[in-house]
């Protein structure tokens, strides 16, 4: 088996090189794709949106992983199915890629193509080259390594959300070309359109009821609980039927779980309770209709920082995720901007607590934004395009 792996991934090397050499570079065409192609999220989505009303003399593809496919249809978004001969030929054309997680190893860049590495979040736990022990399936340590620096040296630009982000991009990633130190594409929408209008429409269209509250649960992976490579485990770590009996008459929970995530949670008996949107289209939906979050140490309660919510920090199993899984960039239990609870009873009553007028003011949650929320002001998608279309003008001939 590893073998025949082994020999596919060369003769993808051989046809992505061969495609390309057949083709001219077309100065017009960029590659978007958002997490291995399963989504149209986060800041490349924010990019192609922007992109699409103001500069469109562009031609803006999607990289699409064929399984997820069906979204892109019904908007009629424009995409090619990742890794077919197409594909190859579109990659190798384009004069500007844009993602938010890293490619295929394999994947060569082609002589001027320019490519912007967006990333997905502000960092908490250890990324790249911080990393202690890498305790993910398929590889080891030194092979993590070397793989994830070997990626990030095609990167041409990376997007910071923050000065605390910079620096330690710079060297998890070993990264030293030019860093846009913009804020997040992808939270433009927070600023602009967190209102009580879109928040009644995005209740609609889930189907939530207008009579409760909404709780978004949002946890991350863990790296030494998988299926296989790239299939990570989860369970609900609460007691469901203890949540519903003290919070149900009062709120729902809606459930996002990680994109790494493969897992089909039987919630049955809960229906009303807890809803599954995993797969729903983009987070940013999901954060506006919420009232208050649960994660853990996920990057989104940087995010969702922007909407000056509750935030609570369900960490049931903190000492390993932190002493052995990950490790944290700061003091995770004295900076969190909300309460650290372990246990279903503490998360039942931090819920509770939320009610309290407060709440907020007790974590100090306005001195967290003030260092990681500087630039969420809604013109992060414009100095990012201003920036890079500048460039694209040049190459052109």
């Amino acid at each position: 088996m590893k073998i025949i792996k082994i020999v596919t991934l060369e003769l993808y090397k051989i046809m992505f090189r061969l495609l390309g050499g057949s083709f001219h570079k077309d100065y017009r065409l960029i590659m978007f794709e958002s997490f291995l192609g399963k989504q149209y999220s986060d800041n490349p989505r924010a990019i192609y949106e922007y992109m699409s009303i103001h500069y469109p003399e562009y031609r803006l593809m999607w990289s699409v992983n064929r399984k997820h496919s069906r979204l892109f249809k019904e908007y009629d978004i424009p995409y090619v199915s990742r890794f077919t001969p197409s594909w190859m030929i579109y990659m190798n054309k384009a004069t500007l890629w844009v993602t938010n997680s890293r490619l295929p190893l394999w994947i060569p860049k082609p002589k001027n193509t320019t490519y912007l590495q967006t990333w997905h979040g502000t960092p908490l736990k250890r990324l790249g080259m911080d990393i202690d022990t890498v305790h993910m399936p398929g590889t080891d340590t030194v092979r993590y390594k070397q793989n994830f620096t070997t990626e990030a040296s095609k990167w041409d630009y990376l997007i910071s959300p923050n000065a605390y982000s910079t620096d330690i991009f710079k060297h998890a990633f070993r990264f030293d070309k030019k860093v846009l130190e913009t804020g997040y594409p992808r939270n433009d929408h927070l600023s602009k359109n967190n209102n009580d209008t879109n928040k009644r429409s995005i209740r609609e269209l889930l189907n939530l009821p207008n009579d409760k509250k909404v709780i978004l649960y949002a946890p991350t992976w863990r790296d030494d609980a998988y299926h296989e490579q790239g299939k990570y485990k989860f369970d609900l770590q609460f007691d469901i039927r203890q949540m519903a009996e003290a919070l149900s008459d009062d709120y729902v929970v809606i459930l996002r779980l990680h994109y790494l995530i493969a897992e089909n949670l039987d919630l049955s008996g809960y229906e009303d309770f807890i809803y599954d949107f995993s797969k729903y289209e983009d987070i940013r939906d999901l954060y506006i209709v919420s009232d208050i979050l649960v994660t853990d140490y996920s990057s989104v309660f940087f995010d969702y920082a922007i909407l000056e919510r509750p935030m609570i920090f369900y960490t049931y199993d903190l000492d390993n995720y932190r002493d052995k899984l990950r490790g944290f960039y700061f003091d995770f239990e004295q900076e969190a901007p909300g309460p650290i609870v372990k246990t279903t009873e503490a998360l039942i009553q931090s819920i509770q607590d939320t009610e309290t007028s407060d709440f907020n003011k007790n974590y100090n949650t306005e001195h967290f934004r003030e260092k990681f929320c500087t630039f969420e002001d809604g013109n992060a998608t414009k100095r990012v395009c201003d920036e890079i279309v500048c460039h694209l003008k040049d190459k052109i001939v």
